[in-house]
């Protein structure tokens, strides 16, 4: 089982500063005035590890892709824990002849299984949904 460290130090208020298990740093604030708050950083990792795999599959599927979106919307409880209920990933992907087949695959790959932080979620009891356009160019 693999083992990941990571470190936050507290700046003041409710502003952390974070390094990564790769010694990259971000700003993580309950205020959102200095960074993202936690849960936002966890909706953009799950977008990043979706993203993430589209684009290696869609590549490994020799498809022209040129760019990739993911927008991102969710829902939280309206009590405490206001932990996400539902998030939509729609991804814009644009490129030359891009079969739609590939990507609705790559998709499936990514929720299915590739994608750890989609995976955790779900299990946790978020309803994760997707959909697509693609921009030919």
């Amino acid at each position: 089982m693999a083992q990941l460290d990571a470190e936050l130090i507290w700046e003041d208020g409710v502003h952390f500063v974070g390094t990564s298990p790769s010694g990259h740093t971000v700003h993580l604030d309950g205020d959102k005035t200095a960074g993202a708050s936690p849960m936002e950083l966890i909706l953009l990792g799950l977008g990043g590890c979706a993203s993430y795999d589209v684009v290696s599959i869609m590549k490994k599927s020799r498809q022209d892709i040129t760019d990739v979106r993911c927008q991102m919307r969710a829902h939280r409880a309206d009590t405490i824990p206001a932990v996400f209920t539902d998030i939509h990933l729609h991804f814009v992907v644009t490129g030359s002849n891009i079969k739609e087949s590939q990507l609705a695959k790559a998709i499936e790959l990514s929720a299915e299984k590739y994608c750890s932080a989609s995976r955790m979620l779900s299990s946790g009891g978020v309803n994760i949904t997707h959909d697509y356009e693609i921009v030919d160019v």
